[in-house]
């Protein structure tokens, strides 16, 4: 039987740890100087809140498949002649071109690290790829003890990657196979902006600015650092461009707003849109509105003073994944708003959009479980969907109102 002097006074070492844990991990890692300790906020209790689900969407699409049997198809991207890359988490490039899937995934791609949500990523065509055809890969390198998110360039002449030069590795290497980002996007300074995760049980490293886990990077087109980076202290790691970040999915420039948006994934609630702002911290794990998955606080506070809150969270979770900013008038109405794939959340959602505040939100295919959307040069809305753990049965989806 258990002792209940013990019981009782390990009860009350295990809240009086959770409830320093933020203080402490700052005074230790000295790496975020923005940061105070001591007056912290928010209402805990929302950690616990249960949102009801968004409404099904009134909208009736068309859904055209445009590929199928894909395993895990993470990113997709339009190329000015029409052909579409697309990269499977399992370590292949392909191509869907004048309305089908190529047999053959693309050669000279390369190897890839694949365990648990580790494999390829993103895939981003060049600023200038009429020109240039040149493509940014991010994937997972090294093996289960030692892997890393990388990133690659190479030049895709139409049917296979030429000149693959790695231009930046994520510090410091790692021994899981989760949360490592992943997403790219260019800013309208034609910088390259990096989405990196924290590892996941590496929680503390995302506000460790000698790492570069848990951040938002910037590089240039050749992966050195721009001098104009914010300044995170002298031991810092010069990519850096914001900290505090945990599994983020989602990285889109949107123009019209001059707003980078962000999001990721939270614990068992908590997921987060945040809008991205040089030299911001955006708090975990000092502050979240989720819990661990066993159910266990792992903060005491839903905002922490010196970080920056999220422009809208769910809780429970929806597992944000792909994120794109809605512009042209197909879609009657839905200029400016967000759309994001959910993976727990199997579903499209609509965040609809008044200036850069959330006012709405919709899903539509329900029941799939999205992971990538984006905006065609035609205006449909393009997502691939997936199985978990790696069935060959994900889709690359057009979506039209009927």
């Amino acid at each position: 039987m258990t002792n209940p002097i013990r019981l009782i006074v390990a009860t009350i070492v295990i809240a009086a740890i959770v409830t320093f844990v933020p203080q402490f991990s700052i005074s230790k890692l000295g790496a975020a100087p923005a940061l105070q300790g001591g007056k912290g906020g928010g209402d805990a209790s929302l950690q616990t809140s249960q949102a009801a689900p968004a409404p099904q969407g009134n909208v009736p699409l068309n859904v055209e498949t445009l590929a199928s049997g894909l395993v895990n198809p993470w990113s997709i991207a339009f190329l000015p002649d029409g052909a579409m890359l697309v990269t499977e988490r399992a370590g292949r490039l392909r191509i869907i071109r004048n309305g089908g899937l190529v047999t053959e995934p693309v050669a000279g791609a390369p190897k890839t690290f694949v365990r648990n949500q580790a494999g390829y990523f993103d895939i981003l065509p060049h600023t200038e790829f009429a020109t240039n055809n040149i493509v940014y890969l991010s994937y997972a390198a090294g093996v289960r003890t030692s892997n890393a998110l990388r990133i690659a360039r190479a030049v895709f002449d139409g049917e296979a990657l030429t000149n693959l030069e790695v231009i930046y590795e994520a510090k410091p290497l790692k021994d899981t196979g989760h949360h490592y980002g992943g997403r790219m996007a260019w800013g309208a300074d034609k910088k390259l902006y990096i989405t990196i995760g924290e590892g996941a049980k590496y929680k503390e490293k995302a506000q460790d600015t000698a790492s570069s886990f848990g951040a938002v990077i910037r590089m240039n087109e050749d992966g050195s650092a721009p001098e104009d980076n914010p300044d995170f202290g002298a031991d810092a790691v010069p990519e850096l461009f914001t900290k505090g970040h945990r599994n983020p999915q989602g990285l889109a420039y949107d123009a019209a707003r001059g707003v980078l948006w962000e999001h990721e994934h939270g614990p068992r609630g908590g997921d987060e849109l945040n809008i991205i702002e040089a030299g911001a911290n955006y708090g975990w794990p000092f502050a979240t509105f989720g819990v661990d998955y066993n159910g266990a606080r792992i903060t005491p506070f839903t905002e922490y003073e010196g970080t920056t809150q999220p422009v809208k969270y769910w809780t429970p979770s929806i597992s944000p994944s792909g994120l794109a900013v809605y512009r042209g008038d197909l879609f009657s109405g839905w200029d400016g708003d967000l759309l994001l794939g959910a993976l727990s959340g199997k579903a499209l959602h609509r965040v609809m959009m008044d200036g850069d505040k959330p006012v709405g939100e919709e899903r539509y295919l329900i029941g799939e479980r999205i992971r990538d959307v984006r905006i065609g040069p035609d205006g449909a809305i393009y997502v691939t969907t997936e199985e978990r753990y790696g069935d060959p049965v994900g889709k690359v989806l057009r979506l039209t109102p009927q």
